[in-house]
């Protein structure tokens, strides 16, 4: 009898410890770089925070941090995720120049099309396909681009030789070697610093994407901005959200699960969409401060093309030199992007 008691004494807390396993709480810290009001920290972070708060029935608690808040600066993040710093983090590659080479291909000069989210629907397959030995020290939850990246200047860019000179804001290794074939000065420095930069006369002006523009009140700085012809952007750069790869390992299985139905490619075009959208409404707030929208025509921007495409057979090459077929992933990035614009 004391023994058939013990023995349902046993499965009772054999199943009320399941029960508490299967209930673990979980905190998620979110660590990113631009300011709480930014398109993606508020129209893309929060709203997918909320929704795995949802899907795991409140068992997941997803903390945001932004603008650094947790220490460090932007380049450090990607670490901060690898280390256990923090659990998550949304960073650009560039920031980290040579770590990811193969990543890089999507920042070439006119290599990306006009619409985020096609681009990051491609970047996503392209990295399955070749590079995710550059994520391997993290659990990779998606994979974006911004829309075309664009020039936001104090004096107006209406053709190559206007731009000579000037002091740029580059955020990656590409675009700065595409700055300075085309005549620039590119100084390099993490989006939040540009604010700053342009207020103080250190720079003469900066290339972002319009969506990113609002938040650092780049608008209110600069009167001049010059678009390109055609349905090729000048440059894109590539983000990924990273999550630490033992905070993913522990997560109960359900739980997993939750992080793994809202990651991947939807969530990467999750991220796009809202850059896209994000890109109107810079546009949009810089017209209604009566600035200046220069529109190069296609025999400029064909020019403009010409004296990039140096900075391709570069990047082709210096790929050899680390055993890369630099070619072939150039060819195969192109051919993903135009996949999605169909």
């Amino acid at each position: 009898m004391a023994s058939w008691k013990m023995k349902l004494a046993s499965l009772v807390l054999a199943a009320f410890a399941a029960t508490g396993a299967s209930a673990q709480e979980v905190t998620l810290r979110f660590h990113q770089f631009l300011p709480p009001q930014g398109t993606v920290p508020s129209k893309a972070i929060l709203p997918w925070a909320q929704r795995i708060e949802e899907a795991s029935g409140g068992r997941i608690k997803v903390q945001l941090f932004s603008s650094m808040q947790l220490g460090g600066t932007p380049p450090q993040l990607f670490d901060q995720a690898r280390d256990g710093v923090v659990d998550m983090v949304w960073t650009l590659q560039g920031y980290t120049p040579g770590r990811f080479p193969k990543t890089e291909v999507f920042e070439l000069p006119f290599m990306a099309g006009l619409s985020a989210e096609q681009t990051s629907r491609a970047l996503w397959d392209y990295v399955q396909k070749n590079a995710m030995d550059e994520y391997k020290d993290v659990h990779v939850l998606a994979l974006h681009t911004h829309g075309p990246g664009l020039f936001h200047t104090k004096q107006p860019v209406t053709g190559l030789e206007s731009l000579r000179g000037m002091k740029i804001r580059g955020g990656t290794r590409v675009v700065n070697s595409m700055l300075t074939k085309l005549g620039a000065t590119p100084v390099g420095m993490p989006v939040p610093a540009v604010t700053e930069a342009l207020s103080k006369g250190v720079l003469d002006g900066t290339t972002i994407p319009w969506e990113v523009a609002p938040a650092l009140k780049v608008q209110e700085l600069v009167k001049n901005h010059t678009t390109f012809a055609g349905d090729r952007a000048l440059y894109v750069t590539t983000f990924v959200v990273a999550m630490n790869k033992a905070a993913y390992n522990r997560l109960p299985p359900d739980l997993r699960k939750v992080i793994d139905d809202h990651s991947g490619p939807e969530m990467g075009a999750l991220f796009a969409r809202t850059q896209d959208e994000g890109d109107v409404r810079g546009r949009a707030l810089a017209e209604a401060a009566g600035n200046r929208i220069v529109a190069l025509d296609a025999a400029e921007t064909q020019r403009w093309k010409r004296t990039a495409a140096a900075v391709e057979s570069e990047w082709i090459k210096d790929a050899q030199s680390k055993g890369i077929d630099g070619a072939r992933l150039v060819s195969e990035a192109r051919a993903l992007i135009r996949q999605y614009e169909k």
